[in-house]
């Protein structure tokens, strides 16, 4: 008998990689999740497609980059047409749950409380229906940091993370048979850091480690680096350093707390269904100071799109493998298609990473994108629309800023991102060939915002003049199966190739 598919895929909220301890630095404690690194592939080089909550699910769960899928800023939905991995699953008899926060419904930062195409209403828990479960009062409390270290705190019973946990649990017990994929996708240790009072006694004294970009002049910073900076600035100094220490040891402690909760949810994968294939991920980092910036937004460090990612897949996957090569989490959706047998779609810009778990020694594109286009669409702040493209192939990472000053650094040498090189004959070769293939990107997935500035920048010398016309391709989308071919403009005809000369 074939034993069935099920694929479990474990995501936090503001997790950047050395929050978690098998990527060391900063001495945390995260026992289950280094215990699952510890099993499978410890990806040292992982990114999200967008440093902001919802476009960065948006891509993992469509296999689109956000510029593509039409979820490009928080609060802005899916496309009408784009599909998420259930409403692929679903047809072909995979049973798909997903529990927790979902973010890409158009909604407010909680959501709709109901289940998105695909996905089996039974199990959806996005955070409206856990607020709707509390009293009034109780949805204020749950709202206040202050919650968790106020007289006795909370029980672990009163957080969401327990709560989705528990619902997790209660699928696996239930579809330990069937072909399934599980997302849980955790808050924590988003803001405002609940947790038991208890996890947040052992960082009561906690410092980060002495990273040199702490103290970035922000001299070769762009201008709007520098005024995120100043903002972030002004924010901490109105703060007393007690303070500042405490929504750090709440960060750490609700860190430890959801590693608690994930700990649950894999001693019941491997009580119920232990040949799954597992995957743990985040949806972006946390400057925490990094070039004196707070949170996330529209910058490209390491910090901020660099995410902890594991997997495990027993008799796939050897154990003990570090993978130093770049990846991105837009392959998370054409990576789990293959793992239940099935082709990824004809537009899909990711690919699978199956054949390179399978064997290490198998080769990878080692290259990975980012973008930024807004923050939220809701608000009027966070910098604004701060058009970016980024590419970085682990050695160098190159950062075109649209609208401000464009950046080049070596993290060989200079892994904190102090140096900005871009202006530096000695990497101009380099530079170009990554730049290329920046623009290539863009092209191939069709980025709406593409088009000659990209390209012609002031340290680009070799790039002649920009023309209106500027590749001069027309690039329409293909077709889903069983979709009407899309028609060629000037015949009228079914298209031939969609890419072509316009």
């Amino acid at each position: 008998m074939t034993k069935p598919r099920q694929v479990v895929l474990i995501i936090t909220d503001t997790q950047r990689r050395d929050m978690v301890g098998i990527y060391g630095g900063t001495n945390v404690r995260t026992p289950a999740l280094d215990g699952l690194g510890r099993q499978g592939v410890v990806f040292e080089r992982a990114y999200c497609a967008q440093p902001v909550c919802g476009p960065s699910r948006s891509a993992m769960f469509t296999g689109l980059y956000p510029h593509s899928n039409g979820s490009w800023a928080n609060s802005m939905p899916l496309a009408a047409g784009v599909k998420t991995l259930a409403q692929r699953l679903a047809p072909q008899g995979v049973h798909c749950g997903y529990i927790g926060k979902w973010h890409l419904d158009g909604s407010d930062y909680f959501g709709a409380g109901e289940a998105a195409e695909g996905w089996d209403p039974a199990y959806w828990y996005d955070m409206r229906n856990y607020l709707e479960e509390l009293s009034p009062s109780d949805r204020e409390r749950s709202r206040d940091a202050n919650t968790s270290v106020v007289g006795d705190g909370i029980s672990d019973t009163f957080t969401y993370a327990h709560r989705c946990s528990e619902r997790a649990i209660k699928f696996l017990q239930k579809n330990r048979s069937s072909d399934f994929l599980l997302v849980v996708s955790y808050d924590e240790p988003h803001h405002p850091f609940l947790a038991p009072k208890r996890f947040f006694e052992e960082y009561r004294d906690f410092t980060l480690p002495d990273y040199p970009n702490l103290a970035d002049s922000l001299a070769d910073k762009p201008e709007h680096v520098q005024l995120w900076a100043k903002d972030a600035r002004a924010w901490a100094e109105s703060e007393d350093r007690a303070a500042k220490q405490r929504d750090l040891q709440l960060y750490l402690g609700c860190n430890t707390f959801v590693d608690q909760e994930i700990g649950r949810v894999l001693s019941a994968i491997d009580d119920q269904v232990p040949d799954a294939f597992v995957l743990y991920t985040s949806d972006h980092g946390d400057a925490l100071g990094a070039h004196r910036l707070s949170s996330k937004g529209p910058a490209m460090y390491e910090e901020i799109t660099g995410v902890p990612l594991l997997a495990r897949w027993p008799e796939h996957i050897p154990e003990g493998i570090r993978c130093s090569q770049a990846i991105s989490q837009i392959d998370l959706t054409p990576t789990i298609l293959d793992a239940f047998g099935l082709e990824a779609f004809l537009d899909c810009q990711g690919k699978s990473w199956l054949k390179g778990l399978g064997d290490p020694a198998a080769s990878h594109e080692g290259v990975a994108f980012m973008e930024f286009q807004r923050f939220e669409v809701d608000h009027d702040g966070f910098g604004g629309f701060q058009p970016i493209r980024a590419v970085t192939d682990s050695h160098l990472k190159l950062i075109v800023n649209l609208l401000t000053t464009d950046e080049l650094y070596d993290l060989d040498l200079d892994p904190q991102e102090m140096t900005n090189l871009i202006d530096e004959p000695g990497y101009a070769r380099r530079r170009n060939a990554l730049h290329d293939r920046l623009l290539n990107w863009m092209n191939e997935t069709r980025d709406p915002f593409r088009g000659y500035y990209w390209h012609y920048r002031p340290w680009r010398t070799d790039a002649g003049s920009p023309t209106w016309g500027y590749t001069g391709m027309t690039r329409q989308r293909q077709n889903e199966p069983g979709e009407k071919r899309q028609l060629d403009y000037k015949t009228g005809l079914e298209m031939i190739e969609a890419v072509r000369k316009k």
